[in-house]
């Protein structure tokens, strides 16, 4: 019997607050602190249905996914304080709850929980060390990512193209949201990850991202994060992209004159004023057009393919879910 998402969602939670204890209970509610706040639990979802979809035991494909979600916690708790951030969640980062070594030291020491998760499940016989290696993947694509993100906003760099935009989130977010819980799929059954994984879950990812940043600027409360951080943070986003290359002369330079600033010195009315540009302008709209088709072109080509796993029931929710992965309803 395949469990239901539901219950797939409350096992990870589970595992992960369980994995995170400490003796000292200050410490562990800082460790605690972001896993406890919930979330989709979106990619575990992803590992353990895909796991059980190509037909690995639940045990192992649960213990890989609660790995992914230590993961997608500490790399959050480092991109708050890269960034600036002032919400996750729908609470404040956790770097504004707690000085912010503390919360930096939190999101090192999960990254440490995350490894010494993967070795105990080696260790057990769950999975072989190619697991381990595509999570190594993962750290290593994500870290270069988040390089070119941070490196352009530091630099002031605003000749950017779609291109441009497009490679930084195929390595930044798209692998670690799609691509890797479709590898570890395969890997945890003790199979060869197909090409057309990265290929076809790199444009699932990437259409993830771009409606992620729809999002941060037509959100609502459920979004969780501060609506417009996107701009406060000065994020190169794909519709910030287009709206630059299509804006009259005086209205970019405005643009760019507040891009410019650091976070603290942005003036709220011009940030306003940036926003409902970039509502009005048709950047917006063009960028649903480019993740509709990308996420068409990702489902497919794996659809298919995903056809043909043995296991039907766990192939049929994975379905599921990568379809509302890019319509954000998962």
């Amino acid at each position: 019997m395949v469990p239901s998402p539901q219950e797939v969602k409350d096992a990870l939670h589970e595992r992960l607050l369980g994995y995170l204890t400490h003796p000292d209970p200050a410490y562990q509610a800082l460790l605690q602190e972001y896993p406890s706040r919930g979330g989709k639990r979106l990619r575990g979802l992803l590992v353990v249905y895909a796991g059980l979809a190509h037909g690995a035991p639940l045990e192992a494909s649960l213990w890989a996914g609660t790995a992914l979600e230590l993961f997608q916690n500490w790399v959050l708790i480092h991109d708050d304080i890269e960034d600036g951030s002032e919400e996750r969640r729908g609470r404040p980062a956790l770097h504004r709850l707690y000085p912010m070594p503390l919360a930096l030291n939190a999101g090192d020491a999960l990254h440490g929980e995350m490894w010494g998760l993967l070795i105990r499940g080696l260790n057990e016989g769950l999975f072989g060390p190619e697991v381990l290696a595509e999570f190594h993947q993962v750290v290593h694509r994500t870290a270069y990512g988040q390089h070119l993100d941070l490196l352009w906003t530091l630099s002031g760099r605003l000749d950017l193209t779609p291109e441009d935009y497009l490679h930084l989130v195929a390595h930044k977010a798209a692998y670690y949201t799609a691509v890797a819980p479709l590898r570890l799929g395969a890997l945890l059954s003790g199979k060869t990850p197909p090409a057309l994984y990265e290929e076809a879950g790199l444009k699932l990812g990437i259409a993830f991202q771009i409606m992620d940043d729809v999002l941060n600027l037509e959100g609502d409360q459920a979004y969780g994060k501060e609506l417009a951080g996107d701009l406060y943070e000065g994020k190169r986003t794909l519709i910030l992209i287009r709206y630059l290359q299509e804006a009259p002369k005086e209205d970019r330079i405005r643009a760019e004159a507040l891009l410019s600033l650091p976070r603290e010195a942005k003036p709220e009315a011009e940030v306003r004023w940036l926003w409902q540009n970039l509502l009005v302008s048709g950047a917006v709209a063009w960028a649903k057009e480019e993740a509709k088709r990308l996420a068409q072109e990702g489902l497919g080509a794996l659809i298919p393919y995903l056809d043909t796993l043995p296991g039907r029931e766990a192939t049929s929710h994975l379905q599921n879910l990568l379809t509302a992965l890019v319509e954000r309803r998962a």
